[in-house]
C-alpha cells in the first residue's frame, strides 16, 4: 500500500517525527493539530486555526472536510466546550462525523486551549 504524507510545517512535525497527515487507500488521517499561529487567539479563534490546518491537510492529499467521518478534540477546559462546538458545527455541518470532545490536563503548547485530529474516508 502506498503512503503519501502531507505536512503543515509545525516545527513539531520534524522533532517528534510525524507527518500532519497520512493518506493510505482511501482512509486519511490527520494528526492531533493545535492552533499554531493562532497560540494565544480565545477558544473560539484556536479552534478555527485547528480547522484550518486540517482542511489544509485534508485538500494535499485529496480530501476534504466533508469527506470527514470521526474527528476527536482536546480541551483544556470544559467551559470552552460550546465554543469550539460552536466552530466544529459550522466546519463539519456536511459532514457530521462522529465525534467525541475531551476534557485533558494539558497541550503540547501551554497556551493551546484546543487540539483536534480526524478521519476521512474518500468516496472514490
Amino acid at each position: 500500500m502506498e503512503r503519501r504524507r502531507a505536512s503543515s510545517g509545525s516545527p513539531f512535525e520534524p522533532l517528534i517525527g510525524f507527518s500532519r497527515a497520512i493518506r493510505v487507500e482511501n482512509r486519511v488521517l490527520v494528526s492531533g493539530t493545535g492552533p499554531v499561529g493562532a497560540d494565544d487567539g480565545d477558544a473560539t479563534e484556536q479552534m478555527r486555526r485547528c480547522v484550518e490546518i486540517v482542511g489544509e491537510a485534508l485538500e494535499r492529499l485529496g480530501a476534504t472536510l466533508d469527506d470527514v467521518v470521526r474527528t476527536r478534540t482536546y480541551l483544556i477546559d470544559a467551559k470552552d466546550w460550546e465554543a469550539v462546538g460552536r466552530v466544529h458545527g459550522e466546519a463539519f455541518a456536511s459532514a457530521r462525523p462522529a465525534a467525541t470532545m475531551l476534557v485533558v490536563k494539558a497541550l503540547l503548547d501551554p497556551r493551546w486551549c484546543v487540539e483536534i485530529e480526524a478521519e476521512a474516508l474518500l468516496r472514490s
